[in-house]
């Protein structure tokens, strides 16, 4: 009996200290475990439709999605992107696709790079670049890195370095052309 009194008494102090000695500093956690360069949101399979009067004018697809508040709100579009843009009539006309991207809220202009492709499915014309710049405001699409410009059953029509068109990719500008072009009739 006095044995059991004995072991008691290290058990009660051991309890006692387990208990009283476990206690969360909300202060000491967050400086342990906050880190100054993570979003403040991430997402995966992200989808973000931009409606003007109700009807869709872009549709945008990233696999990693991370939004930055501070010091400029940004959202960062990893391991892949892909954009839809829409005509009036809530028809695909174009899509861009890319490695990574970038919305900036403050601009207006979403940036795409590495292995960029923007394409028209009407005219069945290829844009490829490695860095493209599309400023939402004002519906254009540019860039100032080389360009290559393909056509379904014709191959590459078009090189240069610098170009600008509109998000349908239908007409386009190739600011620096260089090479053998062939042009149609029309």
């Amino acid at each position: 009996m006095i044995v059991t009194k004995i072991l008691r008494i290290p058990a009660f102090i051991l309890l006692a200290g387990i208990l009283f000695s476990c206690v969360n500093d909300m202060d000491t956690i967050q400086k342990v475990t906050f880190d100054p360069n993570a979003p403040d949101e991430a997402s995966r399979n992200l989808v973000v439709f931009y409606n003007d009067s109700g009807y869709a004018k872009v549709e945008i697809h990233a696999a990693l999605a991370e939004t930055y508040r501070t010091p400029e709100h940004i959202t960062k579009l990893k391991d892949g992107l892909k954009v839809n843009f829409f005509s009036e009539e809530g028809k695909i006309t174009s899509s861009l696709t890319a490695l990574y991207g970038e919305i900036n809220y403050s601009s207006g202009i979403i940036m795409a790079k590495d292995s960029v492709v923007l394409r028209n499915f009407k005219t069945k014309k290829q844009l490829e670049t490695e860095e493209l710049f599309w400023n939402q405001n004002e519906d254009v699409v540019y860039t100032d890195k080389n360009v290559i410009i393909r056509q379904e059953g014709k191959g590459v029509i078009g090189r240069g370095k610098g170009l600008r068109t509109t998000q349908s990719f239908s007409k386009y500008v190739i600011k620096n052309p260089v090479g053998k072009i062939n042009l149609d009739e029309e």
